[in-house]
């Protein structure tokens, strides 16, 4: 819970606040954007909610924060409420899933509801109101994890809802032996009509990306929007294989039409395929000057 006795003098006055024990993840400040911003190296309050709808989505952040650094002074009379608001629908069927883990630096996971069998994209914390509704919306059959980042509670999903869990051999380790599905790939793997499961050695060796109805690109710590950049970016102070083979696995990527760009770090973007593209190619080029 966040400490009101380490609230950080960089809020302003009111309900809301953010405490010293923020990690600078960035979640609140791209979930409730209105109210929360980056003032030094942590988040703080800048604007305090001024109506509902502003109201809901610092709470979602609150819940969210994988480090429960964000408190009201006044308790939410609406708190249950904003816990059924999870998953939150990013478009079409596939949903934010919210309560980001400290174990996974606060990567974002998602949720994609699909008759074939819904797909836990990475884990987020192990939550009780979210496990519900996940449990209401189908369970779920897989659990795709992009790399071996941002695992988080994946073992607790694996107990609860026995879904198979899917990673690249290249990422697994002593948390993660009893993968169902240990992917032995080097070359784009076709797991579903509408699912391609693509490899991007570089961040880490067995890194992989997938790609959901040549729509939703779900690309883990491979790529991420950066809203202050305004274009694709790729973490190279954060690679921690192989800088040049990520820029190759990206310059591969190029091959794929899609519209959203959905990371567990970085913030998510959405535009036409061929705006998408051009920025790929725009991010493609500026990794290739700092080989």
């Amino acid at each position: 819970m966040a400490s009101l006795t380490e609230k950080r003098e960089e809020n302003i006055s009111g309900n809301f606040y953010v405490d010293s024990s923020c990690i600078d993840c960035d979640t609140c400040r791209w979930m409730a954007q209105s109210t929360f911003s980056r003032v030094g190296k942590q988040s703080a309050v800048s604007h305090q909610p001024s109506n509902l709808e502003e109201e809901i989505k610092a709470l979602q952040a609150l819940l969210s924060c994988p480090t429960n650094s964000i408190g009201t002074i006044q308790p939410p009379e609406n708190i249950n409420q904003v816990q059924n608001t999870f998953p939150i629908l990013v478009d079409e069927n596939v949903y934010h899933c919210g309560y980001h883990s400290p174990k996974s630096f606060a990567a974002a996971s998602y949720f994609i509801q699909r008759e074939e069998g819904n797909i836990l994209v990475d884990s987020p914390r192990f939550n009780a109101p979210l496990v519900k509704t996940l449990e209401e919306m189908g369970g779920v059959r897989y659990m795709y994890l992009t790399h071996k980042d941002d695992i988080a509670d994946h073992q607790k999903f694996h107990e609860h809802f026995k879904c198979d869990r899917i990673l690249h051999r290249d990422e697994i380790s002593d948390k993660t032996k009893n993968i169902e599905i240990p992917l032995d790939i080097n070359e784009p793997l076709q797991f579903a009509e509408d699912i391609i499961i693509i490899p991007v050695p570089g961040h880490t060796k067995g890194h992989t990306v997938m790609l959901y109805k040549n729509k939703f690109f779900f690309t883990g710590d491979h790529l991420a929007w950066s809203d202050k950049l305004n274009t694709l970016i790729a973490f190279k102070n954060h690679c921690w294989y192989s800088w040049e083979k990520l820029v190759k696995s990206t310059e591969k990527l190029t091959e794929y039409s899609f519209s959203w760009v959905l990371p567990g770090h970085g913030r998510r973007h959405y535009g036409s395929p061929a705006d998408m593209k051009n920025e790929l190619r725009s991010c493609i080029r500026w990794m290739q000057t700092t080989l």
